[in-house]
C-alpha cells in the first residue's frame, strides 16, 4: 500500500524545476571561433548578465515548484512555463564557448 503513495510523489518531484547548478550546459563547440576578441569580450559580458538573470528565474521556479508541491501537490512553475531549463543550458554553453574563445586572444 505504501508503494501506491510513493509513485505519485515521485512523479511530482520529477516534474519539478531543477536547480541552476544541476543543469548541464549545451555544447557550443567552436561556435565563436570566428568572432573577434573584442566582440567575444562584449558578448561574454552580455551573456553573463543573461545567465545570472536566468539562474535567478530558475531558482524562483524551483522554489515555486517546491511550495506548490507541498501545498497543492502541483509543480506550479513547471506547468506555467516559468521553468527556464533549456534557456539556462544554452546560456551556460555560450558562456563556456566564449570563455574558450577568449583564452586564445
Amino acid at each position: 500500500m505504501k508503494k501506491f503513495y510513493l509513485l505519485p510523489a515521485a512523479l511530482l518531484c520529477a516534474a519539478c524545476a531543477k536547480g541552476p547548478d544541476s543543469i548541464a550546459p549545451v555544447s557550443m563547440g567552436n561556435a565563436f571561433a570566428a568572432t573577434s576578441c573584442t566582440d567575444a569580450r562584449n558578448q561574454l559580458a552580455e551573456e553573463q548578465e543573461i545567465l545570472a538573470a536566468l539562474e535567478q528565474k530558475q531558482r524562483n521556479a524551483q522554489t515555486g515548484d517546491a511550495i506548490g508541491v507541498f501545498l497543492i501537490l502541483v509543480p506550479v512553475s513547471s506547468i506555467t512555463g516559468n521553468d527556464v531549463e533549456g534557456e539556462l543550458a544554452t546560456s551556460k554553453g555560450k558562456v563556456i564557448a566564449l570563455e574558450n574563445r577568449l583564452r586564445n586572444c
